[in-house]
């Protein structure tokens, strides 16, 4: 059993404000909230794959957020206020991610890159940023998933695996998305089709 709090080293840790922010007062174990994050994630996707959204405005990734994470947590879709390890800082969140949009929006008018390539680029920037408290990392999967089918592609696989694992698929994913930080973007892009 690990304890609800307890470090695992492969999410972005929460501070002790936003951890008070648990909507269910029942989760004791690190598993029930994962169990829990899970069924609320199941519903964000189908809500987001189930009709059409442009992927590439603020409002609805930040919805996308919320739909992933409003029945676990009280900050679901509202961006962060401290630092983190890895994003920018809070201050620089909502610039950041226009900037991140609005790539995306010329890379799709422009077909500067192949459907893949633009939306794993999009699924990038956008866990760079770091939004949110917690929960980037699947977020930005699911709008990069969104956006390639609305691109005309098939979803992606990310390795079939359950990345917030500890084992070779996270490993494999968080080299490719250090091989991004540095420009090279195959990595990623072979991963997610994985």
């Amino acid at each position: 059993m690990t304890d609800l709090h307890a470090a695992d080293g492969h999410a972005t840790p929460l501070t002790p404000a936003e951890r008070e922010d648990l909507i269910p007062t029942h989760i004791t174990l690190r598993s029930e909230l994962n169990e829990l994050e899970q069924q609320n994630i199941a519903t964000g996707n189908r809500w987001a794959l189930g009709r059409r959204h442009v992927v590439t405005r603020e409002s609805f990734l930040k919805s996308l957020h919320r739909r992933m994470f409003e029945r676990v947590w009280r900050w679901a879709g509202k961006y962060r206020t401290t630092e983190r390890n890895l994003g920018v800082a809070p201050h620089l969140i909502e610039v950041s991610l226009r900037q991140a949009i609005d790539d995306a929006r010329y890379w799709i008018e422009h077909k500067s890159y192949p459907p893949d390539e633009i939306a794993v680029r999009f699924h990038h920037r956008l866990v760079s940023v770091h939004p949110f408290p917690n929960g980037n990392g699947r977020w930005s999967r699911l709008a990069a998933d969104v956006l390639i089918t609305q691109l005309g592609g098939k979803r992606f696989t990310w390795g079939g695996a359950d990345l917030r694992a500890a084992g070779t698929a996270r490993d494999t994913y968080i080299a490719a998305l250090k091989a991004a930080d540095n420009h090279d973007l195959e990595p990623l892009i072979k991963f997610a089709r994985s």
